[in-house]
């Protein structure tokens, strides 16, 4: 049985790697950033920071469990990252008071469309792999009669 003192520690030991982790890939972004800034690369530092940790990553020279629970948070709250729409609805406040309406009817039924056509397409590949496999187990089944 696990005493609070043990689970307290393991708590804390998760939310430091958590920290160290997510300080680590922060630092590594700017550093790329401010790479490609220096070099006056056409090409972000996000883009090539995300070529560089995908090599690092590839041929193991960067373990996955360095970046594994800080790129998880990440990838989790990663709605918390999406500042720029507020920048925008701030910047074309009139365009957005104009066709606001508008533009959130458009979006609701793109969106709609998309799911409703994803959710279509897979329920029919669904049926068709089920098809597909019944067919093979009828015909596995004949042939052993």
């Amino acid at each position: 049985m696990l005493s609070p003192l043990n689970t307290h520690s393991a708590f804390l030991k998760g939310k430091t790697t958590l920290i160290v982790q997510v300080s680590g890939l922060c630092l590594f972004a700017w550093l790329c950033q401010w790479a490609a800034h220096s070099v006056h690369s056409v090409i972000p530092g996000s883009v090539i920071g995300l070529g560089v940790l995908l090599i690092l990553l590839s041929c193991q020279w960067l373990p996955e469990k360095v970046v594994n629970q800080g790129s998880a948070w990440l990838i989790g709250d990663l709605l918390l990252f999406f500042i720029p729409p507020v920048v925008a609805v701030t910047k074309y406040k009139s365009i957005l008071e104009n066709y606001g309406a508008e533009l959130i009817m458009c979006m609701l039924l793109a969106s709609t469309s998309v799911l409703l056509g994803t959710a279509v397409i897979v329920d029919k590949l669904f049926k068709f792999e089920r098809k597909q496999r019944l067919n093979t187990i009828s015909s596995q089944r004949s042939h052993l009669k």
